[in-house]
């Protein structure tokens, strides 16, 4: 089992993430039962969320860029 010092660590990296503090306490209580896989699932779920989000800006990104390029055209 990691230490508290680490459990520190992974709640601000958490917290660096974009995770909320359901997320958070969930991956805690993982955490604290050594539970890796859930873990680990918990983050992918959080990865997806924030690349889905990254794609839809980056849609929105793309929607300026046709407007711009007509613009100038």
């Amino acid at each position: 089992m990691m230490n508290l010092e680490s459990r520190k660590a992974a709640v601000q990296n958490l917290k660096d993430a974009g995770c909320d503090q359901v997320t958070i306490e969930e991956f805690l209580i993982y955490f604290d039962k050594n539970q890796k896989e859930k873990q680990l699932a918990l983050l992918e779920r959080h990865r997806k969320l924030l690349l889905n989000i990254v794609h839809t800006e980056e849609k929105k990104i793309c929607c300026l860029d046709y407007l711009v390029y007509h613009i100038k055209k």
